[in-house]
């Protein structure tokens, strides 16, 4: 599996997410931004498993991906937070990014992996960006693929 491809996937299906009225569109992208435009999604570090399977035929990526969600009011920011982290529904990270795994028997992100889930939301916290703080929270997506290429 190709890592930057994956990000860019990923952060494309993040951008599926239909805020409440009044917030705007969520920014998505792959990599950590130099600045933030809240909400704003990104793919940060990633772990890497090789050889899940003999052969190279599967590798394991473990993505820590952030959510910012604002920092102008703490409660509202906390509610626009508290949507995107819902397991389901339109504004829900886990239904949008979930459903760039394909239909049964296709391969995910557009054929860029075997499979993807998004495994759970961490670190519900403040977070300090680019001199800025901002409440966010981390979630770790697994994506698994063949690891020959």
């Amino acid at each position: 599996m190709q890592i930057s491809p994956i990000r860019a996937a990923i952060a494309d299906a993040a951008a599926d997410v239909v805020l409440p009225t009044g917030v705007g569109k969520l920014t998505a992208t792959g990599y950590v931004p130099d600045g933030i435009l809240a909400p704003c999604f990104f793919v940060g570090e990633v772990e890497v498993n090789y050889d899940k399977a003999m052969g190279r035929r599967q590798d394991e990526l473990l993505f820590t991906c952030r959510v910012l969600a604002g920092r102008a009011d703490d409660r509202s920011s906390q509610r626009v937070l508290d949507a995107l982290l819902s397991g389901s529904g339109p504004t829900s990270l886990k239904r949008a990014i979930e459903a760039a795994r394909g239909a049964p028997g296709e391969m995910a992100l557009g054929g860029l992996a075997d499979d993807l889930h998004v495994q759970r939301v961490q670190g519900y916290r403040w977070f300090e960006h680019a001199g800025f703080s901002y409440v966010g929270a981390e979630l770790v997506i697994r994506v698994i693929g063949d690891g020959s290429t």
